[in-house]
């Protein structure tokens, strides 16, 4: 979040219980499935749930899982979403996905697994729902080098 949130962000992570995101923004998890998978990077549940928010001008920087991502926007600030790619640093994306409630956006957003991806909240606070599948683990996320 920003040096001084705005009072609709602060309100609503105080509200949802949100926690600082490393990327950036803030989330919290809210469901991981009972049921598990085995994964080449270990057992994980075969998927789990956050909410996610970003102030208004604020950036989740390039970072990849290795699981696929759904993003189901709630509003009531438009996202920019940029895939980059899958190989070994991101790439611009020329036409990022607006998650937004109207004719001109979608309201979700599949990130394949292993693709990179950043977000930014255009105008307004911007909550969304991430689904993770396998479940999101630290040890299947990674950060771009700083400067990409």
């Amino acid at each position: 979040m920003s040096a001084t949130p705005s009072e609709a962000a602060a309100a609503l992570v105080t509200r949802l219980g949100l926690e600082a995101h490393p990327e950036g923004g803030w989330f919290r998890r809210t469901w991981t499935a009972p049921t598990g998978v085995s994964t080449p990077r270990g057992q994980r549940a075969t998927a789990s749930a956050i909410l996610f928010l970003l102030d208004e001008g604020e950036e989740a920087v390039w970072h990849f899982v290795h699981s696929d991502e759904l993003w189901l926007w709630h509003g009531p600030g438009d996202l920019e979403v940029h895939l980059g790619g899958s190989g070994p640093e991101p790439v611009e994306d020329p036409a990022p996905t607006l998650l937004r409630g109207d004719e001109d956006g979608v309201v979700q957003i599949l990130v394949p697994a292993g693709t990179w991806q950043r977000t930014f909240a255009r105008a307004d606070v911007a909550l969304a729902t991430c689904v993770v599948s396998p479940e999101f683990s630290y040890e299947d996320w990674e950060l771009a080098s700083e400067g990409q």
